[in-house]
């Protein structure tokens, strides 16, 4: 039986009693909060990875010999995406196979708290080399608490968004989770760029501390919702928590697409995370020796200002009739790639110090579609291309291959610009050339993706369903119905079309 073959349906009228149900037991609130505070956390997941570029400039000015001109600057970068993908794949087991809610809260405690110790006075007095040391330690643990926001958090919130109106879901997921972290990239520029004006060139010691410090901010602000959550009812329903996980019936009928997915979202890492780490770098170089750093922070602000338009804009096309997140995805990736072509082709222009202006627009540019592309639509298909039982873990293993992309792009960058030597314009214009050719790469395989409906996280649930059923699994262990959380019946998969609810 094909994957995508007619199934069985459930009665009419037991998918409208449910229905009606859900309407009379939930208003609107209740239905959007849950997803705000699952995908809102990602917020921190951007800030505190943007945050990391203007602190480089800071510790590069601080300590040339140890941190400028060596490959620490690097590793300070790049390990936080380290720890992410061991947090992914972890906190996408326990998410799978324990809860939803309490591997959230747990990642959000362990942000919380790396956050803090990384903004302390350790190395005070002592060697820079034993500061940094702590710095990439408490940096990779870190990680592991922002791991935990992808299929613990987004996860959550794609589920959620299934209780919202039709027409509306895709969007809500990504006003949740990407434009939060776009948001937070932008507010990265600007808190930077503030606080290095208020507290001067001199006190930098201070400046790099406050800008991580901040970043503890938005997990302590979302901690109350997030212990008031309650599992999603997709879990309640579909979960294989209390049931045997059949990983070879899984493997078959994912693999191919999970494939896909992981390799679209390492293309879009490598160049989207890399790109804005060193987007402070690169604009100091382009500005010139003597310049005060307030003015590459300034002009940062702008670059990521076209983060925003981007994501927003993805975010109510992909729910579009005509679009949808496959068409919106293409489309960004391929458009991406022919602005860094030609923004390639320009840059000996574009490098000019008097045409800065003209370099941050294309730039922008190129970023900006990139948001509206994949950076608005990976996460979405990667959380609707697999069913409820095993989405954490599906989810977790797409996203760490998305860091592992951003750890490579991170690397492969600085390599590019330092193998160029002394040709200042092959160290800006190459990094384009890989990701305009890898943006081409990815459009090719959205193809291959199958389309994404609104109503895809429930035919989904129920094509698995009855995959596992024609090969022998018990289904009826499904659930979390043991525990009282649901009753008997909210274990049937409805493979009908949902009803349009009102959100």
């Amino acid at each position: 039986m094909s994957k995508e073959a007619e199934l069985p349906t459930v009665a009419a009228d037991e998918h409208a009693r449910r229905a009606s149900i859900s309407h009379a037991e939930k208003g609107r609130w209740e239905r959007l909060w849950p997803v705000i505070a699952c995908g809102a956390g990602l917020f921190s997941d951007g800030y505190l990875n943007n945050i990391i570029g203007p602190v480089n400039t800071m510790l590069s000015k601080i300590y040339p010999d140890e941190y400028g001109a060596s490959s620490a600057q690097a590793n300070v970068a790049s390990i936080t995406f380290a720890g992410t993908v061991l947090g992914m794949l972890f906190f996408g087991y326990t998410s799978d196979h324990f809860s939803r809610k309490w591997s959230l809260f747990a990642s959000t405690i362990i942000i919380i708290l790396f956050a803090t110790l990384g903004t302390g006075s350790y190395g005070a007095g002592g060697s820079p080399s034993g500061l940094l040391a702590a710095l990439v330690a408490y940096r990779f643990f870190l990680g592991i608490g922002i791991g935990g926001e992808y299929p613990a958090g987004s996860v959550g919130c794609a589920e959620g968004t299934g209780e919202l109106k039709a027409g509306s879901r895709n969007k809500w997921f990504i006003l949740f989770t990407n434009v939060q972290i776009d948001l937070a990239f932008f507010i990265a520029a600007v808190v930077a760029t503030i606080v290095v004006v208020a507290t001067g060139e001199d006190h930098l010691r201070v400046a790099w501390r406050i800008c991580l410090g901040i970043g503890i901010l938005p997990p302590l602000s979302l901690l109350y919702l997030r212990i008031k959550l309650q599992e999603p009812e997709a879990f309640k329903r579909e979960s294989l928590a209390k049931a045997k996980t059949p990983w070879l019936l899984i493997l078959k009928f994912y693999w191919q697409r999970l494939v896909i997915v992981s390799i679209i979202w390492f293309i879009y890492d490598f160049s989207a995370y890399s790109f804005g780490i060193y987007a402070t770098t690169i604009v100091n170089n382009l500005l010139g020796e003597g310049q005060p750093l307030w003015k590459s922070l300034a002009w940062n602000i702008l670059i990521n200002f076209f983060y925003i338009p981007g994501c927003l804009a993805g975010a109510f096309v992909a729910d579009l009739k005509s679009m949808g997140p496959k068409k919106t995805l293409f489309i960004g990736v391929m458009l991406q790639g022919i602005i860094g072509f030609i923004m390639a082709g320009c840059y000996p222009w574009l490098a000019e110090p008097k045409n800065i202006g003209g370099f941050v627009v294309v730039y922008g540019v190129f970023l900006m579609l990139g948001e509206f592309g994949p950076g608005d639509n990976i996460g979405l298909i990667a959380s609707k291309t697999c069913a409820t039982g095993i989405r954490g873990q599906y989810y977790g293993v797409a996203a760490a291959m998305g860091k592992i992309g951003a750890f490579a792009g991170s690397y492969a960058l600085d390599a590019i610009q330092k193998n160029a030597g002394d040709d200042k314009i092959a160290a800006g214009r190459n990094p384009f050339f890989v990701a305009s050719a890898l943006a081409f790469l990815a459009g090719g395989l959205v193809l291959l993706l199958p389309h994404i409906g609104q109503d895809t996280i429930d035919m989904e649930d129920v094509n698995f369903r009855a995959y596992l059923s024609e090969h022998g699994y018990d289904t009826s262990k499904m659930g979390l119905g043991a525990s009282g959380d649901v009753s008997s019946d909210d274990n049937v998969a409805i493979a009908t079309k949902p009803g349009a609810t009102s959100a």
